[in-house]
């Protein structure tokens, strides 16, 4: 293994465990604005409780976001800084706008939000909450900004040759609304609003069949289940407008997603199967020409394969396949729990059918694991570029970085976000097994205080 590898498997280890967090938040914070809506429109006091509750659960997820997500700026800097010198006026900006636009709008209002229960008042308290929603998807916005840009970049020009040789920005709102932009925010989007959507479903569904808080689960269910349908649905929708994208602005991602290898021939629509990348022969079951159809409306229109690039111009083929036939696998499966579910509550059958509630308490993992393929998809399916067509992963590692020092990093950031995460359990554990409070308790006690 070398440096380069390291370095990329280093900063996959780093971000696929940040991405555990801000989805979660994204989600949930929206959640919160429709539970705080709740209240401040019906003024029943449940709907108070139930934001008091998962607030606390928003604050602990915030917190390991933040934690999680700066190592992944220095990485910049001491695995990748040939690639920070090329690109760093592009990424540079949009992770400055992050900063001035998102993460302060964000953190600003957070200390009202948890904090600020009887010591503002109660629309200054929703105002907090619809800006911390707020700030949490702006921050999203200029993430997925800057990482469009690589996969898409747009805006630019490059100045100098050589090692010297670095983009800058020529026409900033080209940059942002590069090509890939739009539909990969909302695809990011989707997935967060169902991370947080079934995050919570799941931990009403476990208090329903322990027989505990029920009114407090079935309210919470309520307003989930309707977020997780709506969520699932257009989730499915902006997947296939990525695809659409793909045939245009990067068809060697495609061609791998569906391990098209013919230069130019019409293209099949694989359920599942393996890939051989010797013998360019795939395994499975498969629509014919279904490909095609699904992105011009014909089965008979070319698609460009991955015969048509250079051999180093290709991504691995086999893990980019796997990746996107799992997630979107776990997609229509997400489509179908929030739909049996929908309309078991719809019937009144939901909150005895202990089967399906055990389901919506595991069905928390799906978002996740569905969000994490995604990532593999989108960066391994652009390899062997880091910046599409501009700059290759190999020449953007920084030239003085050994192997033993990226083990040692990845073995120290391996031992370090497991404690983490052992420790988010355990909080999180905590306060699920506590259990929400009642607020006319919790305000009388503070005005004692």
């Amino acid at each position: 293994m070398d440096a380069v590898f390291l370095s990329r498997l280093q900063f996959a280890m780093t971000i696929g465990f940040h991405y555990l967090f801000p989805p979660l938040s994204i989600g949930l914070g929206l959640i919160l604005v429709l539970m705080e809506g709740t209240y401040m429109v019906t003024k029943n006091r449940i709907y108070h409780d139930m934001t008091r509750f998962w607030v606390k659960i928003f604050g602990l997820i915030f917190a390991l976001g933040v934690a999680s997500g700066i190592v992944m700026e220095f990485q910049f800097g001491t695995n990748w800084s040939t690639y920070s010198r090329y690109v760093g006026d592009v990424f540079g900006s949009a992770l400055a706008a992050e900063g001035v636009f998102a993460f302060f709008l964000e953190s600003g209002f957070l200390a009202i939000l948890l904090f600020g229960w009887n010591k503002v008042s109660p629309g200054m308290h929703f105002t907090s909450t619809v800006l911390v929603c707020l700030g949490a998807h702006f921050s999203a916005i200029w993430i997925v900004v800057a990482n469009s840009w690589q996969q898409t970049p747009a805006g630019y020009h490059i100045v100098g040759v050589g090692d010297s040789a670095r983009a800058e920005i020529v026409n900033f709102w080209e940059l942002v609304f590069n090509p890939s932009f739009l539909d990969r925010i909302f695809h990011v989007y989707m997935g967060a609003w169902q991370a947080g959507a079934f995050f919570v479903i799941s931990v009403a569904a476990w208090y329903l069949i322990k027989n505990r808080h029920t009114d407090f689960a079935k309210r919470s269910i309520r307003i989930a289940l309707v977020f997780a349908i709506v969520a699932s649905v257009l989730q499915a929708v902006s997947g296939h407008q990525s695809a659409d994208t793909l045939v245009e602005t990067q068809p060697a991602k495609l061609a791998a997603m569906e391990g098209h290898f013919e230069a130019s021939a019409p293209a099949d629509l694989y359920l599942f199967g393996w890939v051989n990348e010797e013998t360019q022969e795939v395994t499975g079951v498969r629509l014919p020409g279904m490909l095609s159809w699904l992105v011009s409306g014909s089965s008979e229109t070319p698609l460009t394969g991955l015969n048509a690039f250079e051999e180093g111009d290709r991504p691995p083929v086999n893990i980019v396949f796997q990746a996107y036939h799992l997630m979107v696998g776990i997609g229509i499966l997400l489509i179908l729990i929030a739909a049996v579910s929908g309309i078991m509550w719809a019937t009144g059958k939901l909150w005895n059918a202990r089967w399906l509630l055990w389901i919506l308490v595991f069905s928390v993992l799906l978002p996740q694991a569905a969000n994490q393929l995604g990532w593999i998809t989108a960066e391994v399916g652009r390899q062997p570029w880091i910046v599409y067509n501009l700059l290759r992963t190999k020449d953007a590692v920084s030239p003085i970085v050994t192997v033993g020092e990226v083990w040692f990093s990845i073995l120290l950031f391996g031992a370090i976000y497991s404690l983490l995460f052992v420790l988010f359990i355990f909080l999180l554990n905590e306060k699920i097994q506590h259990g929400p409070e009642d607020a006319a308790k919790l305000e009388l006690a503070g005005k004692r205080a």
